[in-house]
């Protein structure tokens, strides 16, 4: 069979590719070779004079010759010696700029710049412990500054998520290192950085993603990059944890070994770690847990060598802050959409401007517009007791400035708020920030910050403020709007006494306060006597003014912890604590005696007048249920109302004897 030619465009890759290496072996080896060319032309030129008897003149040329290598050979290393620079300054570029990136990254995810520094550190030494190959160890050095470029893909509130992570938002999570290689495919990396990426949470039990690898099926560059990464993270303080301590991280790997961790690598890791840290020292990357102060270290204390680097951690750290930022209002929104209670409202609230917002002392104050001034209704650090339950009058003081013009007020001197208070009481502060909340045209109320450390709030402080007001302001909205409703579900409109549906409940209390104290209670029935008569002589105007008058009386005259409730018509229920015998007596008679002597003016010497019968029953003595005791206490009401009407009859009756006595007496 005839062979056929070789085609056009292989022959010349062949030579293209014949070419590239003559080209590069020339460079690798070309002062060996320019020596070797010198030493070629001496030989030669010796050989050539001995041949022909004038090697005296050929060796006269030598020092020419050994002048021109010795300056070819200058020129040579000097070109060499400016490349390799550029080369390194290039490298080192690259690598700045991978850990700028990274950084940035890690800021997102609320960690400090030093953290991928130290775990550069960390995977690299493990890196050489392990005795891996120099393209193993850089690719250890960029993997540790680059395995969480997927984070990018993650949404701040995922990545920062106090407590456990929903199924959905594990997933979520689980996409960083996928798309973590899949950014990096895009760079030729000279050495394996892309499998470190990709695998760094792969367990060694098989459990781990996105692969599932399990044992040394995991990359060992992987392996070692989980491990450190790992410690080195949970050192770290985040916004909704403290950092750990070592001796706590290292139990941590310990627990994880042989499931999550490869067993081999965290004990030499954990052997090496004092070494470690002694040189992660010596760099100034220790790390600085919330117990060291996080005060920025001023530019003027700094060398210049340092100015650029104080430079970065400062440009770090507003991206970690307006990260947080983010973070703290979408928790904030989200938060106040789970609570319609004032009470747990006001509690998110201080807790979440806690987090953004510096403050010793948190005041919240609620506006009440028939009263016409606003009063404290919650107040969170110090002086709490003292200022719990104060007036705030609009125009008055900071915060009434604030209330009465409906504006952020930052720029006044906090004593204005406590002229009424003595001044051995120390309430001091050095700054203050007060903030209307209002709805619509509705003021709700103002939120007033003390501070004694800062000299004043900024206008960044205030526009975080602004932004949480109106957020928070919604959210109490509702939460008034709520109680307000469930109030009216619960109390009779007429007279503000609780109704029968908040008398079912206050029952069940009572009967588990008795059971638990072993101390019994009264349920009263009360029912006026004559009412219809009133509402058929003067109207339903007059009878529901009467419902109310005496609604009133019968509540002066319990205790401030006994219950009162209208059940409808003009029947009232009264649960009465740790009281029998005489003194439910006692009480009975106080109260038909209040509303027996009580008129109520209807015009010019005309006067509406009711009495009142009142039955009673003993819980657990007369029964245990609601409908139990109701029933009995009204048999006993019925009982009182009919001996007051017989006495009213017999009364009647004796009046009518006397004047027919009277007048046949006259007769006569």
């Amino acid at each position: 069979m005839m062979e056929l030619p070789p085609q056009p465009n292989r022959r010349k890759r062949v030579l293209s590719l014949l070419k590239a290496f003559v080209y590069d072996w020339w460079l690798a080896n070309q002062l060996l070779i320019s020596w070797l060319i010198l030493v070629a032309a001496l030989i030669a030129a010796m050989g050539y004079g001995i041949v022909y008897n004038a090697l005296f003149a050929y060796l006269s040329l030598t020092p020419i010759v050994l002048l021109a290598a010795y300056l070819i050979h200058r020129s040579t290393v000097s070109r060499l010696q400016t490349k390799n620079r550029e080369i390194e300054q290039l490298s080192n570029l690259h690598l700045a700029t991978a850990e700028a990136l990274a950084t940035a990254i890690d800021a997102k995810d609320q960690t400090t710049h030093c953290h991928v520094r130290r775990v550069q550190h960390y995977a690299a030494r493990m890196g050489e412990i392990f005795r891996l190959s120099q393209e193993a160890i850089a690719a250890l050095k960029s993997g540790a500054l680059l395995h969480d470029i997927g984070k990018l893909a993650v949404p701040p509130h995922i990545l920062n998520k106090p407590g456990r992570l929903t199924p959905a938002e594990f997933e979520k999570m689980k996409i960083h290192t996928v798309v973590g290689a899949q950014i990096l495919s895009r760079v030729d990396f000279p050495y394996p950085v892309i499998p470190i990426v990709r695998h760094h949470h792969e367990q060694w039990d098989g459990r781990g993603y996105p692969d599932q690898l399990k044992g040394e099926e995991i990359p060992i560059t992987a392996r070692i990059l989980s491990v450190v990464d790992c410690f080195d993270s949970v050192r770290e303080d985040r916004p909704f944890r403290r950092g750990m301590t070592m001796e706590e991280a290292t139990a941590l790997l310990r627990r994880g070994s042989c499931v999550h961790f490869d067993p081999n690598v965290v004990e030499r890791f954990i052997e090496y770690l004092p070494t470690f840290e002694a040189e992660i020292l010596a760099l100034g990357l220790e790390n600085r847990n919330s117990e060291l102060s996080t005060e920025p270290l001023p530019l003027s204390n700094v060398d210049l060598d340092h100015t650029k680097e104080s430079g970065a951690f400062i440009a770090y750290d507003q991206i970690k802050k307006a990260h947080r930022e983010v973070y703290s209002l979408y928790e904030l929104a989200r938060t106040f959409g789970t609570s319609l209670s004032v009470e747990h409202t006001l509690d998110i609230l201080v807790d979440k401007i806690g987090h953004i917002v510096p403050f010793d002392t948190c005041m919240i104050s609620f506006y009440e517009e028939d009263k016409g001034y606003a009063t404290v209704r919650h107040v969170a650090g110090k002086n709490a007791k003292k200022l719990i339950g104060r007036s705030v009058v609009p125009g008055e003081g900071v915060t009434g400035i604030a209330l009465l013009n409906r504006t952020a007020v930052n720029h006044l001197h906090p004593s204005l708020d406590f002229t009424d208070i003595n001044p051995e009481a120390s309430v001091k502060y050095r700054s203050m920030a007060a903030l209307p909340l209002f709805k619509d045209d509705v003021v709700i109320g103002v939120i007033s910050l003390y501070s004694s450390e800062i000299d004043q709030y900024s206008d960044d402080h205030i526009r975080l403020l602004e932004t949480v007001t109106l957020l928070a302001s919604d959210a109490l909205w509702n939460a008034i709007q709520h109680a307000q409703a469930e109030s009216n579900a619960l109390t009779d409109q007429l007279t503000g006494l609780p109704n029968a549906r908040y008398l079912s409940l206050r029952f069940d209390e009572e009967v588990a306060r008795a059971r638990r104290t072993d101390r019994l209670f009264q349920v009263l029935m009360l029912d006026l006597d004559d009412f219809k008569r009133v509402n058929d002589t003067f109207g339903h105007r007059v009878g529901d003014k009467m419902l109310r008058e005496v609604a009133a009386i019968i509540h002066s005259q319990l205790r401030e912890y006994d219950f009162l409730a209208r059940c409808g018509g003009d029947e009232f229920i009264a649960l009465v604590q740790e009281i029998a015998g005489v003194q439910v007596k006692e009480l009975c008679l106080r109260i038909e005696t209040a509303v027996s002597k009580f008129k109520l003016p209807i015009g010019r010497n005309r006067f509406a007048q009711v009495g009142i019968s009142i039955g009673t029953s003993t819980f657990d003595t007369d029964g245990e249920t609601l409908d139990q005791l109701m029933a009995k206490a009204d048999k006993e009401m019925y009982k009182a109302k009919h001996l007051h009407k017989f006495g009213r009859n017999a009364a009647s009756g004796s009046q009518s004897t006397d004047k027919t006595v009277n007048r046949m007496s006259a007769s006569r």
